[in-house]
């Protein structure tokens, strides 16, 4: 900058936005091809996913968006915990970004860090955690974290580069995960039936007792053991298999928070092959399901209702009132509305005997009429 302040400039490659919009028109010609040739292909929703995808470029031909995403995303973390870089709005436009100039190693340089003092193991698991909390807390992730956008400060901090590619998760997405992760880590595989269900990622008459089985039988062999161990591919495989035989509907939303697991657990496995991802992540989810639906939950309501209450407070003896006044009418109403109901019952039960009455009546002049016929 013009006070000497080092800086970092991205620039937009000029005419790049038609190749991609061209790429992106080829991507949804091809889904719509896919999907009209197979039933078993539509179900997965290839032209959602392209949708999906085509959002998240267009978003990172536009420079001043991913400024907001790195600032959005350095406020979720105050603490520095996870390393942002300001950005220098007043130096930015569509075509250009601006940012401060961050000095790290790279996360793949694992023999420089450890020769810089760094504990590998544990920046292994902060790499989890940190994932997790954006997942899960803030429900706004960094969807690109491949090395090459991750470097490590000298005191074992993780800086995050690039912020084109962000994701995001509705409440419900967050709880439905949260909820299945925990009931994979406890081995609790009706639940992760059940949480597919009540989702509404499989329909809802999925046979539960079938599907419990299903989900062991893939996730049985995965677990106690090292990340180095676990055959992700073969795992796949059966997971998609047990999707074509339950219906399992691909969920858009989810396809980048799919893709950036994938990197963390290349990354997980980079620095440390030995660790578990899912003990790593089990004590952080754990507190998270019980902020969401414990005490904690209620207080965190309480103090976000709290301008509403106080703001609606004023308004309760009125709107007291009026309820004790609307009761007071129904009450004053209630004689008139038992007598209409007792006469109309009264008229019901008089009905009820002159049908009854007239056809006593009718038989007996019939036996009379008989009795004179015959005589």
């Amino acid at each position: 900058m013009l006070d000497g302040t080092p800086v970092a400039v991205k620039v937009l490659r000029p005419g790049i936005a038609n190749i991609i919009n061209k790429d992106l028109e080829l991507l949804d010609t091809a889904a719509w091809l896919l999907e009209s040739l197979s039933a078993e292909v539509k179900r997965l929703k290839p032209r959602e996913v392209v949708a999906e995808f085509a959002d998240h470029t267009h978003g990172e031909l536009d420079l001043t968006l991913e400024a907001a995403n790195c600032t959005h995303l350095a406020r979720n973390f105050p603490d520095k915990s996870l390393l942002i870089p300001e950005v220098y709005w007043d130096w930015c436009r569509e075509q250009v970004m601006v940012m401060q100039r961050m000095v790290g190693t790279p996360v793949s340089k694992i023999d420089v860090l450890r020769a810089k003092g760094i504990d590998i193991t544990k920046l292994a698991h902060d790499g989890v955690e940190i994932f997790f909390t954006q997942v899960f807390r803030d429900g706004f992730f960094h969807a690109d974290m491949h090395p090459g956008n991750i470097q490590v400060t000298d005191d074992g901090r993780y800086i995050a580069l690039d912020f084109g590619i962000m994701g995001t998760l509705s409440e419900t997405d967050k709880y439905y995960l949260a909820r299945n992760f925990l009931a994979f880590f406890n081995r609790d595989y009706r639940d992760v039936a059940m949480a597919h269900i009540e989702s509404g990622w499989v329909p809802k008459d999925t046979n539960v007792n079938a599907l419990e089985t299903a989900v062991r039988a893939i996730c049985e062999p995965i677990f106690d053991k090292p990340l180095k161990d676990i055959s992700f591919g073969r795992t796949l495989l059966s997971l998609f298999q047990m999707s074509r035989r339950f219906g399992v509907v691909i969920q858009p939303q989810l396809v980048m928070l799919q893709k950036t697991l994938l990197n963390i657990e290349g990354l997980g496995r980079d620095l440390d092959p030995n660790i578990d991802l899912w003990q790593t992540a089990k004590p952080f989810l754990n507190r998270w399901m019980s902020e969401q639906v414990g005490w904690r939950s209620v207080v965190k309501t309480l103090k976000k209702e709290l301008p509403y209450m106080a703001k609606n407070l004023p308004k309760m003896p009125r709107l007291v009132h009026q309820f004790l006044t609307q009761q007071t009418h129904a009450e004053q109403d209630a004689p008139i509305r038992l007598a209409i109901d007792a006469l109309i019952k009264a008229q019901q039960k008089q009905a009820h005997w002159l049908k009854w009455m007239t056809l006593v009546i009718t038989l007996l002049v019939l036996l009379q009429l008989t009795s004179l016929l015959m005589n």
